[in-house]
Formats: C-alpha cells, sequence, structure tokens
C-alpha cells in the first residue's frame, strides 16, 4: 500500500500534469503556465519517479497520456476545480456579510455613525455592526473584527494603526454662558460645576488641559460625575456646566448644538484613536474595505482639526 505523505506531489507538478493533458502539449503547458518547455518536462518526470508510473507515451504524436496518466489527469483537474471553487466561496463569504466593530461610545456617536452612510453606499455587501464598550475588547474569545481603541498605540499581538489625534478644550452651552457670564480666564473655571468622568483618561485629559492654560488650581475632585464622555457632553448641552470635550465629540458646528468653546488654548489630546485587528486579518476583504474607508475620513477629519488650531493660533493676544 502507498504511504500517503511520501506520495504527494508539489502543487506545481500536479498543474503541469493537468495542463499538459488537456492541451495534449508541453509547449502549450508551458505557455499557460508561464514556465519554459523543459520545466513541464522535468516537472512531469518527477511525478513518474515518484509514483513509479509513465504518464505519457512520449514517442506518440501528438503527445498522448498512458493509461496510468489518463487515469491520474482528470483526478488532478478534479483537485484544482474543486480547490477554485471552495476558495472562492470563501472570498465571497468574506467580503459579504456582517463586519462587527467594537468602539466607544461617544466616538460611535459623535463620529463614527454620522459617516457610515457613505460607508454602506460603496459597500452595500457588507453590514456593519457596532458594539460599544468603554474596556478593551478580547478579540481572541470575543466576536470582533476590528476595535477602534483610544490610547497609546501599544497593543501586543494586534495590528494597530493610527487612527486619528485630537484637541481637548472645554465647553459650555450658550444658556449656561447666558446664565452664569462667560468665565475671562481659564482660572476662572474654579468657580463653575466641571462636568467630569469616571476614569483616569479623562482626568488626565483635564491635567494636561489646565497645565497648558496655566490654570493648575481647578478643583477635579469636585462636581457631578458621568460614566463617559458622551453624558458629559449631553449635561453640558443641557446647560448643567462645563465639560472638557475632544475634537471628534464636537463634529461639526459648535454652535448648531448650542455649545461655546471656552479660551484659544491649544492642547492636543495625550492619547489617540487607533484601529486595531487581530494580526494577520488586516487584509481579510471584509477589514481591509472598512480600514481604506475609515482611515480616508479620519484623515479629513484630521487636517479639519490641524486647521481650526492653525486658525486659533494665529488670532492676536486676548482674543
Amino acid at each position: 500500500m502507498l504511504s500517503m505523505p511520501d506520495h504527494l506531489p508539489p502543487l506545481a507538478a500536479l498543474r503541469a500534469l493537468e495542463s499538459a493533458a488537456r492541451h495534449g502539449s508541453f509547449t502549450r503547458a508551458a505557455e499557460e503556465l508561464n514556465v519554459t518547455q523543459s520545466a513541464i518536462s522535468h516537472q512531469i518526470r518527477h511525478l513518474e519517479a515518484l509514483w513509479g508510473l509513465e504518464l505519457f507515451a512520449r514517442d506518440a504524436r501528438p503527445l498522448a497520456l498512458t493509461k496510468s496518466g489518463a487515469a491520474l489527469a482528470p483526478v488532478a483537474r478534479d483537485f484544482f476545480a474543486r480547490l477554485s471553487t471552495t476558495l472562492e466561496g470563501l472570498r465571497v463569504e468574506d467580503t459579504r456579510g456582517a463586519l462587527k466593530i467594537s468602539t466607544l461610545e461617544t466616538f460611535a456617536v459623535t463620529w463614527l455613525v454620522p459617516r457610515l452612510s457613505d460607508f454602506r453606499e460603496r459597500h452595500p455587501e457588507i453590514d456593519v455592526w457596532i458594539s460599544t464598550k468603554d474596556r478593551l475588547v478580547d478579540f481572541a474569545i470575543e466576536d470582533v473584527d476590528l476595535g477602534v481603541r483610544y490610547g497609546r498605540g501599544v497593543y501586543p499581538g494586534l495590528h494597530s494603526t493610527l487612527l486619528l489625534r485630537e484637541y481637548v478644550f472645554p465647553v459650555c452651552s450658550e444658556q449656561f454662558v447666558k446664565r452664569f457670564g462667560m468665565p475671562e480666564s481659564p482660572a476662572d473655571l474654579a468657580r463653575f460645576p466641571l462636568l467630569l468622568i469616571h476614569d483616569d483618561v479623562s482626568s488626565s485629559q483635564w491635567d494636561t488641559w489646565r497645565a497648558a492654560a496655566g490654570a493648575p488650581d481647578l478643583p477635579l475632585d469636585q462636581g457631578p460625575r458621568f460614566p463617559n464622555s458622551n453624558m458629559a457632553l449631553q449635561a453640558a448641552i443641557a446647560g448643567q456646566g462645563v465639560a472638557l470635550v475632544r475634537s471628534a465629540h464636537v463634529e461639526g458646528d459648535l454652535s448648531a448644538a448650542g455649545l461655546v468653546r471656552l479660551f484659544d488654548v491649544h492642547c492636543p489630546a495625550d492619547s489617540a484613536y487607533y484601529l486595531a485587528c487581530q494580526e494577520g486579518t488586516q487584509t481579510r476583504p471584509r477589514i481591509a474595505a472598512f480600514r481604506d474607508w475609515i482611515q480616508a475620513e479620519a484623515a479629513r477629519s484630521q487636517k479639519k482639526y490641524d486647521q481650526e488650531v492653525e486658525s486659533i493660533e494665529g488670532l492676536p493676544p486676548g482674543r
């Protein structure tokens, strides 16, 4: 009985057998496979030596299969046909269907979701499923394809790409300003309710901003607290106090939301948004399509944020 592992041929040799048998010619097989005629002949001889069988009657004109060759050539042809059909089915399956994305709630609500209609128009075959979590998703055990993470970009074992850098600044509602007046300097915020968030990232952002603004004594241990940035922003819109927001949280015209930016302090956020997935999956069709699209969208937003900062830096002192 033949030992299967010892008698499995290289794919190139099987391809040479299938092509030469179909064309009845080593020359035409070589043209189809873009190799030399001697390479085809070498592959056929390799198979004959491996199996101990003669596959072609070389003295026949035109080239003819032997009885063994006639039995094995259809097997090779069927193998390649089934392989091609299976691969094509897998590619179609990987192109269509659901793409599951995990991200932060505020980023999803204010930045990602408003843009998704454009992605759907470009890729109607892909259904985007959004889930929001404050914690980092574990790709190894959770059913997620892509994650948009906010941090420093160090994610061991994952393929991560910088997506978007932002700036942080305080906002309050026009209604709030009418009621309590406009603060004249960053230090004046000490007498206003600050809308804080229950996480270390938010505290760090406030520390970064108040250092840049020259207001180190702002009371960050007092005031109402919220579970995420979206709730703090909604509280600010409702006139409940001053929230520190990031650029992506307030896309579009601030005045359309009834908000006012306080002070022209240029302060880059100390973290950024990164797109992450399991290493090796970044080239899968659905993931690659979304990655290309969201990176282009993020680049447009980045340009806008940077231009806004440049316009602020160009204002005269005291503005």
